[in-house]
């Protein structure tokens, strides 16, 4: 007795002895064993390239580099090991056995940024150009507005929502940072590092419905013990939000909005966009991409990235999956709970909700 009292005084006065005897005992949601990190240095070379209808994902595996290509609609249909040399040399290496197209060892040269991430690899005269947003998450993805956002805002608010038949269970929207200060927002709709680089929101602010929010609430506490938190981006949307995103972007990126016809599960408070946190520094956890980046990054089964950011992706997934959400088959940051269809769209803006209040 004495020595569990001794452990539970030391839990309570040093959360990361908490959190590492928790890793070690174990957990229903750790996706196995925690992996080591890749080195900084590959991180500025993992990610996704093209070159004409050929895509190249650079990924981390079991502290090894692998580079897969994909050729056109389908799998992909290719893996080769890579090596670095001295310097600035890359080696690709003889293919791995899934490989249909091997290729005697080549090197390949690289193009940095200014903060030293790779935007380009050349192979001969074939250059592969970076598609992706890299690992700085100041290089959020962006489209170009196909009006101002002011009348696409006008325009929005003129709307109806469509109709719909019930019954439905009545609103109770429940503002999140209420539950617990260890639910952190970074509300991306009321900034300007968005994909519409302006605010749309006119409040950050995150709710759902009570349900839902105390779903959240039970996932929080699971994952504190592991020494994680949750950083949430968004939650309920007026409906008027998602006719602007909508209408907002080109039809070629419509597959990452929601169409306003039928109305988004944000729109029914029943629809988060998450990630994790670390509880000892405060800093978002990194994930094999980042929010709201438009590209097989965002799909919550790409198989890039590192072996630990897809660790985390998958811890926040199996998580979440535990008190009733769904995971976006094109988002792994957006999860819907599972009675979000007993819910009417609203298009109630947040300057006329309350903390806690329902929406009336």
């Amino acid at each position: 007795m004495r020595g569990l009292l001794l452990l539970l005084c030391l839990s309570l006065a040093f959360p990361a002895l908490h959190s590492q005897t928790a890793r070690r005992v174990g957990s229903p949601f750790l996706p196995g064993t925690e992996p080591s990190d890749a080195p900084q240095e590959w991180k500025k070379l993992i990610g996704l390239f093209r070159y004409d209808t050929e895509t190249v994902d650079i990924l981390e595996r079991a502290q090894k580099l692998y580079w897969q290509a994909k050729g056109g609609p389908g799998q992909w249909n290719a893996e080769y090991a890579i090596a670095s040399g001295p310097g600035e040399e890359w080696r690709i290496l003889q293919s791995v056995p899934i490989s249909q197209k091997p290729v005697p060892p080549s090197s390949f040269s690289i193009t940095r940024a200014a903060d030293g991430t790779v935007v380009e690899l050349k192979i001969g005269e074939t250059v592969y150009r970076r598609i992706d947003a890299g690992a700085d998450p100041a290089n959020y993805f962006h489209i170009q507005l196909t009006k101002p956002l002011e009348q696409l805002r006008a325009a929005a608010l003129a709307a109806q929502p469509p109709v719909e038949t019930g019954p439905f269970r009545k609103p109770d929207l429940v503002e999140l940072t209420t539950l617990d200060p260890a639910i952190h927002l970074d509300i991306r709709y009321a900034q300007t590092n968005n994909f519409l680089s302006t605010p749309v929101y006119t409040q950050a602010r995150a709710f759902m419905q009570r349900p839902a929010a105390e779903a959240l609430l039970r996932v929080l506490h699971k994952l504190q013990p592991l020494g994680y938190g949750l950083l949430i981006h968004d939650g309920y949307r007026p409906w008027y939000v998602t006719k602007i995103f909508w209408d907002a972007t080109p039809p070629a990126d419509h597959n990452f909005v929601a169409d306003p016809q039928k109305g988004s599960r944000h729109n029914r408070g029943c629809a988060v966009d998450l990630t994790l946190y670390h509880v000892a520094t405060g800093k978002p956890v990194e994930m094999t991409g980042l929010y709201d980046e438009m590209s097989p990054r965002s799909f919550p089964d790409f198989p890039g990235g590192t072996s630990l950011q897809r660790w985390h992706r998958d811890l926040l997934q199996r998580a979440m999956e535990s008190e009733g959400f769904t995971v976006n088959e094109d988002e792994w940051w957006h999860f819907d709970y599972k009675d979000w269809r007993l819910y009417p769209i609203l298009n109630v803006p947040f300057e006329k909700l309350g903390s806690a209040a329902p929406a009336a």
